[in-house]
């Protein structure tokens, strides 16, 4: 099992920055991934980034410019900064952990996940 605790959401306004944090713990195996994804009211559930244990990034096409993942594997923890915050981006952010090698896009890859933090952006 894997745990994930997600923070840094809240309030932003447009044009504004946000930091997510992650921080996973338990059977933390490697090589693994790391991804954000977030739902909007009345949406599907869609990736916004995710890194491997390796460092290797993948992006969803909304956020490509505009936000950037990282992670410190010796800390276990994940992190997403969040630039030109636009209204469009408000949703639950979720964290999530899977035992793949490489950062997918692929919703099933990812089989531990986080409560998720909201991030609202408005003036």
């Amino acid at each position: 099992q894997v745990q994930l605790v997600e923070s840094g959401g809240g309030l932003a306004q447009p044009g504004g920055s946000l930091r997510l944090s992650c921080a996973a713990s338990g059977n933390i195996f490697t090589p693994n991934a790391m991804g954000w994804y977030r739902q909007a009211p009345g949406k599907q559930r869609e990736l916004v980034a995710a890194i491997s244990s390796g460092g290797s990034r993948v992006y969803g096409d909304d956020v490509t410019g505009r936000f950037t993942v990282s992670r410190d594997n010796a800390n276990n923890s994940m992190y997403l900064q969040m630039n030109s915050l636009e209204p469009e981006d408000t949703a639950v952010y979720y964290c999530c952990f899977g035992r793949v090698l490489h950062p997918t896009p692929v919703y099933g890859a990812y089989i531990f996940w986080g409560q998720g933090t909201q991030v609202t952006v408005s003036s």
